[in-house]
């Protein structure tokens, strides 16, 4: 497996982030990890992806969105709004990196799954629609009863309260819906609502009697299952940009 460090730079701050590519000479499709709130690009779960993904023919990026982690920038003026900013640079970085062919998905947990699926519906939009995996992402966030104001920062905040991107967006093709059958922080019922706002194909995947963060290792290992399946059969139908 090959190991890269990368830096974008996003409103005048370094984002920074690492792609696990497979071994050998040709590009291959490349997922983008993208960590939830209070989390970063070095968490268990996306260290598991980076040996798992290439492991399976897919390169795996992640990265810290800005505020968090090793990148830049302040977590009070976080928001959608700039981790969508984030996210879209760091697919316009990795389009011009030999180790992707162009063909791109998504995965993103809590936070960044909501993220994830503002990305994917605008690229959908523009006629580009890549494959997205949700781990226990909110559907809307005006309702998380154990939502802590400090930890979302105070930018974030008045966002939500404005109504800009409080909701997840409609429509998304190629969803693959993971929810924790008992989840603490995010109700099951956010997933099953985002499985209904999707658009086909779509999926929805209940893990039974798995907490918000999949801290049993075998619910981790059966989302992570689930999201290469997933990933591999809908990443296949994209058409590649380089040879």
């Amino acid at each position: 497996m090959i190991q890269q460090r990368f830096t974008v730079t996003v409103g005048g701050a370094d984002v920074v982030g690492v792609v696990h590519a497979p071994e050998g000479p040709h590009p291959t499709p490349c997922v983008v990890a993208c960590h939830g709130m209070g989390a970063s690009k070095d968490s268990d779960k996306y260290l598991l992806l980076g040996r798992e993904l290439p492991a399976a023919g897919l390169a795996l990026a992640r990265f810290d969105f800005r505020g968090s982690g090793e990148s830049g920038g302040s977590h009070r003026e976080a928001t959608i709004e700039s981790r969508v900013a984030d996210l879209e640079a760091v697919l316009d970085h990795l389009a011009k990196r030999p180790e992707c062919d162009g063909r791109f998905g998504l995965l993103g947990s809590s936070l960044g799954g909501f993220v994830a699926l503002w990305v994917a519906a605008g690229r959908a939009a523009a006629g580009a629609p890549l494959p997205v995996v949700t781990w226990n992402a909110p559907a809307s966030l005006r309702d998380l009863p154990s939502a802590d104001p400090e930890q979302a920062g105070p930018a974030l905040v008045a966002e939500v309260r404005r109504g800009e991107r409080a909701e997840a967006p409609a429509g998304v093709p190629g969803c693959l819906v993971i929810q924790a059958g008992r989840d603490e922080v995010v109700p099951p019922g956010h997933g099953r609502l985002l499985y209904k706002r999707a658009r086909e194909p779509r999926r929805l995947h209940v893990i039974a009697g798995a907490d918000h963060r999949l801290t049993d290792m075998a619910h981790r290992l059966e989302a992570v299952a689930e999201s290469r399946r997933w990933l591999i059969t809908h990443l296949s139908g994209l058409a590649r940009t380089r040879p």
